[in-house]
Parts: structure tokens; sequence; C-alpha cells
């Protein structure tokens, strides 16, 4: 139990990607902010991305587990460790009973929202995606509120979301609509990012279809290109083939300087790349993961596409020629480029963080402005 603090208690379930800590991360910080205690219930594979909450978070892992891995016998197991993960969470908060308890999904989210539905505790869920996860999906009958970071989202009929946005990085909120230099002259700075699913195909097609741009265009080029270890050798020898500075590496640590520096940002069409790219206010070329659950980052998409923000690809039509069409129609009409920015900017919802922490504060009748530091 965390002593250093004696505000009421927050229990945050999440599962162990990016997409579900990120935003988990967001409000965790916010909530400290107000004198709350923060305990963060999680697996194993989670717990690897704790190193950015703060350090007064208490983590706990939990036991659970999912339908997708193992074999028979590993999956005729699965209900008794989820139901030993749903007790054990119950006992935890007996002992110490939050005030809410807020799911971001992910099969790690069950015992905590699970123990919160069977104690009739507050709580809520948050969801990335326009469309809902299976354990958010599970869920959405069974809380008191369903928090939406994309709008519009596919709900299960008779279950009426609100719209919060998803809650970005202090980092990305440091650099929130960041003035736009539109690519008539001078370099001309891209930032290709894929997620740590599918990102090879980024790798296969962006440095094929910058080389074939036009010499006056192509000479101007500067990428940085986030890409798989075993990719990081041949994508740069790539780029120098073709004469195009560029700097290539698994993982930059400063994404959010380089979307505020970049005219144009390739991406994949993850609920926290989208969110980044509103918040910053950048043109984009959208290349959503085929195989993501129920076709999701397509509909992730939907609102910067459809805002004339962002350009979608499909992977079944993405090729280095279809790739550099749109790489050369947006870089080549700068007005064009900085309305795309200024429609972007129009689609964020900077605020994420706060709405989500008024819902808290609504749900548990916590004053508005209640202890906060």
């Amino acid at each position: 139990m965390n002593t250093a603090q004696s505000g009421p208690l927050m229990v945050i379930a999440a599962g162990g990607t990016g997409g579900h800590m990120f935003p988990a991360q967001a409000l965790a910080e916010a909530m400290l902010r107000k004198g709350w205690r923060v305990r963060l219930s999680t697996d194993a594979r989670g717990a690897r991305y704790t190193g950015g909450f703060p350090h007064s978070v208490d983590v706990e892992q939990v036991s659970s587990a999912t339908f997708a891995h193992g074999g028979i016998f590993a999956k005729a197991l699965v209900p008794f460790k989820i139901l030993a993960g749903v007790l054990g969470a119950a006992r935890r908060m007996r002992r110490d009973r939050p005030a809410i308890v807020v799911g971001f999904g992910g099969y790690p989210a069950i015992p905590s929202v699970g123990a919160a539905w069977l104690l009739k505790l507050p709580r809520m869920i948050h969801e990335q995606n326009a469309v809902l996860g299976r354990v958010n999906t599970v869920f959405a009958p069974r809380v008191d509120a369903v928090a939406c970071g994309t709008w519009p989202a596919q709900l299960p009929h008779g279950i009426e979301g609100l719209h919060t946005g998803n809650p970005v990085r202090g980092a990305i909120l440091a650099r929130a609509g960041s003035p736009y230099m539109a690519p008539d002259a001078g370099p001309v700075d891209i930032l290709s990012i894929g997620g740590s699913q599918g990102a090879r195909i980024l790798s296969d097609t962006v440095p094929a279809a910058l080389a074939s741009l036009p010499e006056a265009l192509r000479s101007r080029v500067r990428i940085a290109h986030q890409a798989r270890p075993e990719d990081v050798a041949r994508v740069q020898e790539a780029y120098d083939a073709a004469g195009i500075r560029c700097e290539v590496a698994p993982f930059f640590q400063d994404v959010p300087r380089r979307l505020a520096e970049a005219q144009l940002v390739i991406s994949r069409a993850g609920a926290s790349s989208v969110a980044d790219i509103g918040v910053i206010g950048r043109p984009s070329i959208l290349i959503p993961f085929a195989a993501a659950t129920d076709d999701h980052q397509t509909h992730n998409a939907r609102g910067l596409v459809e805002a004339g923000a962002a350009v979608l690809i499909p992977e079944s039509r993405l090729s280095a020629d279809s790739l550099a069409e749109q790489i050369n129609a947006i870089l080549t009409q700068p007005d064009a480029a900085a309305q795309m920015a200024q429609q972007a900017l129009a689609q964020a919802t900077p605020d994420a963080t706060e709405r989500l922490v008024a819902l808290v504060e609504r749900l548990t009748g916590t004053p508005p402005t209640a202890n906060e530091n």
C-alpha cells in the first residue's frame, strides 16, 4: 500500500501494450497531482511499461490469462486462472477499498475490473480504439461509464459511450499545435513510424517510394524511419543508395520533437499514434495494420481521413508507386499540406486527460478542485 499519500485510492487496470499503458499513465499522473493514491494492476508484460509511471504509483502484478495462446490444456486452465485473479483482486480491495477502478483494456485488466463488479465498486473503462477490444466488450454492460478515445466508436447494442479522446504523453502536449512549416522550400522532414507489429511493410515500401520521387523533391527529403532491428541495415542501405538523408533506428526516444518538426508523417493507425498526430497537427499518410482485430486501425483513422487531414492507404493497395504518388501530392502542394495540418488539429482532443479526470470525479462524487496540488 502506498503510504506517501492518504487520499482516495484509484485502481487502474491495463493490459501489457503501450496502447493501453500510455493513457493509463496520463490518468495516473493527473490523479496523483490531485492527491489521490494510484495503484496499477497489470501483468508481467505490462510491468515492462511502468518505467514512465511516477514512482508513487503502486504496481501489482495480477494473475490473468488469454485464450489466444497455448494448447488445449493451457486454454482449459484459462477460466480458473482468471477466477483466481478476480478473487485475489477482491481480497486486496476489501483490505484497501478503492474509490474507483478504471480499466484500459487487455486481459490483465480482467481481475481488477471483475473484482470491482463483484464488490459493486464504482468502475469505468476507457477504450482507445474505435472498436472495443474483447475485454472491454465484455465489461461495457457491467460498468458505470464507457469512455471512448476514438470517435465515433462502435459499441455493443444498448451501450452509450462518452467521447473523452485518448490522453497523450506530456511531451506531446508540450508541443501541441506547434507551428507547421509548409514544404515550400528547403529541407523536407518526413517521419515514418510503425507500431511494434507490422512495421516491416513500411520498411519494404517507404524507401522505394522516396527513391522514386522527382529529383527536385527527393534531394530535399530528410527522413527519420523507425524500423525493426533486423530491418535497420537494409533500410539504411536503401536510403543511402538513393542519396536520401536518413536516420534509421528501432526506436526514437524523441518522437514528440520529430513529429513537431515533420512536414509529413507516414504511420500505422494505432490509437496513440493517431492521437499524437492530431494533437501536434501534422499531415499524415496512414497505413492501417491489416491484421488488427476487427480492422480497428482503419476505424481509428476515419476521423483524420474524413476531415481531410490524412490519406489512408490500405495494405492491400500499398506499393512503392501508390505511396510515392501520395507523398508527392502532399509535399508539392504547400497550401494543401498546411490545411491538412490545421484539420488534424481540429480533430484532436488535447484535453482528453482532463475529460477522464472529470468523469472519475463525477462517478466518485469528488469535488473537481479537491486536493489538487
